[in-house]
């Protein structure tokens, strides 16, 4: 007979291994549930050809020390436990201009970085200041973001119905300008006329205050956290897929498998898409047009990437990320036409330990829309649901790889002779590992028009029932983090938590 806990987390992604492992400290007794052989969600690695590559973390921001996520992984023993490597401070990010091979560096540290700029583009400092000091003056209006408590959404109303586009619009008319400061909006599937500039904000920041790889790939942190929730009494289960979330007219009482299992609690806390939350969840408290409502919002566009192993000894390591666009790509790349497609790409390194100053592999990601891979969106290719798409889906995968290698030769032309072996992940295999109905980047879109909708709070209709995640605040590892912090506040003391973390060294 399975015990009651606590609380049962349902998902193991970053969101529900932080809340398990934030709240086993704090004495309650945790239990996580995850359908996938693996736990961490987008944190997961996978080995292809002898090489490890990373299935979404490709860098991370606000790892130095007094910064907030250095703060929260010093709290739980994970600057410890990681092997971290800082990026070029001069240029962590490159972006790229095909039409022309014009480069521009993204410098770390604020002075820096506009220092950087400021060479680039002179006659644009009033610009480049202006900029500077909204990103920051924004991101302190976050509390949580800050590792502070505050008065609620009150801080942060003024800020967010402000579009990414029309604000940089507004400090200069220097087109290139716009778009190298929005150069790297991969990082949130930035979209024109709908952005919210607080998105681009709370995730540049990060970078430009310290930007960091996990040489051992982000699983490391699933590896820490999993061992961490085990120390303190808390329960994981893999291959236990949550089908539905029962109870009485007040409250949830227990999680229901796939397989027959109930596991019993007080609280549940769902790091599931709200969209699946709400599938799965059987209570009159949730009333038709709250679900209808949540049924209707919008997702971030999906992705395509190519997992590229070298051979040894070739291609340089450079230990820093690229944005390559072609003309007026920035913006358009999100909903690029599939005859124009791919018009943007990220180009991620991995350096080859057994020979210095050479790249073992890359990681390369572009937009994607799911509606491509539709004929084959009822197959299915996970641990326990294993499936082949068939010859044609392998045909399109090598026709699109083809498609977006041709874009990085125009920075790379010699990538090609250096390439050992390659491998696809489609919008259906983010969606089967990730958990998104359309393999969503980051989950909900966050829109300026409407920034209340777009923007979950922790807190359901049904008094025990929590989310965290990168669906509800903000995503990324900071922006989950944050939003892992803020679903914990429901259960401890808020300032006494976060005292903790602000003193952890």
């Amino acid at each position: 007979m399975l015990p009651e806990y606590d609380i049962v987390i349902v998902g193991s992604g970053l969101g529900g291994l932080l809340c398990a492992a934030l709240l086993g400290k704090e004495g309650y007794s945790v239990c996580v549930l995850e359908k996938n052989r693996q736990y961490g969600g987008s944190l997961q690695t996978f080995s292809r050809d002898k090489t490890l590559f990373d299935s979404g973390v490709h860098y991370i921001g606000g790892l130095a020390p007094g910064q907030t996520l250095h703060q929260v992984f010093s709290y739980l023993g994970l600057t410890d436990a990681l092997k971290l490597q800082q990026l070029d401070t001069d240029g962590f990010d490159r972006i790229v201009f095909l039409e022309d091979g014009t480069e521009y560096a993204l410098a770390q540290g604020y002075d820096r970085f506009a220092a950087k700029l400021k060479e680039a583009f002179p006659g644009e400092e009033s610009a480049i200041d202006q900029y500077c000091s909204t990103i920051r003056e924004i991101c302190s209006r976050f509390p949580m973001y800050n590792l502070r408590t505050g008065e609620g959404m009150s801080e942060k109303e003024g800020v967010m119905g402000i579009d990414t586009l029309a604000f940089l619009q507004s400090i200069t008319t220097n087109q290139r300008l716009q778009e190298v400061l929005a150069g790297n909006n991969f990082l949130y599937a930035g979209e024109p006329d709908k952005t919210p500039l607080y998105v681009h904000a709370l995730v540049v920041n990060s970078y430009i205050e310290s930007a960091w790889k996990i040489l051992d790939g982000g699983s490391q942190i699933t590896k820490h956290l999993v061992k961490l929730i085990r120390s303190a009494g808390g329960d994981l289960f893999n291959h236990t897929e949550v089908i539905k979330l029962e109870g009485d007219d007040e409250r949830l009482t227990r999680a229901v498998t796939k397989d027959g299992r109930q596991f019993k609690a007080k609280h549940f806390i769902s790091n599931l898409h709200p969209k699946r939350t709400l599938e799965i969840t059987e209570s009159p408290l949730l009333k038709a047009a709250y679900r209808n409502r949540i049924k209707k919002l919008a997702d971030t566009v999906s992705s395509f990437s190519l997992n590229v192993v070298l051979k040894p000894g070739v291609f340089p390591y450079l230990n820093h990320n690229y944005y390559l666009h072609r003309p007026g790509a920035v913006w358009e790349a999100v909903e690029a036409k599939p005859q124009d497609w791919p018009l943007s790409a990220g180009v991620f390194f991995t350096e080859d330990a057994n020979h210095p100053g050479y790249a073992e592999s890359l990681s390369i990601l572009t937009y994607m829309s799911a509606g491509e891979w539709e004929p084959w969106k009822n197959t299915f290719n996970t641990d326990s649901q294993q499936g082949e798409r068939g010859n044609d889906y392998h045909r399109l995968k090598t026709e699109k790889a083809e498609l977006l290698l041709d874009l990085v030769e125009k920075r790379f032309p010699d990538l090609r002779e250096a390439i050992k072996s390659y491998f696809c992940a489609t919008p259906l295999s983010f969606r089967d590992y990730i958990g998104t109905d359309d393999g969503s980047l980051y989950g909900i879109a966050k829109d300026y028009r409407n920034p209340m909708a777009t923007y979950l709070p922790t807190r359901t209709k049904v008094p025990n029932l929590f989310l965290t995640g990168q669906n509800v605040l903000l995503h990324g590892i900071l922006g989950v983090t944050i939003t892992a912090l803020t679903t914990c506040a429901e259960f401890v003391p808020v300032e006494e938590l976060l005292k903790k973390i602000r003193s952890a060294t």
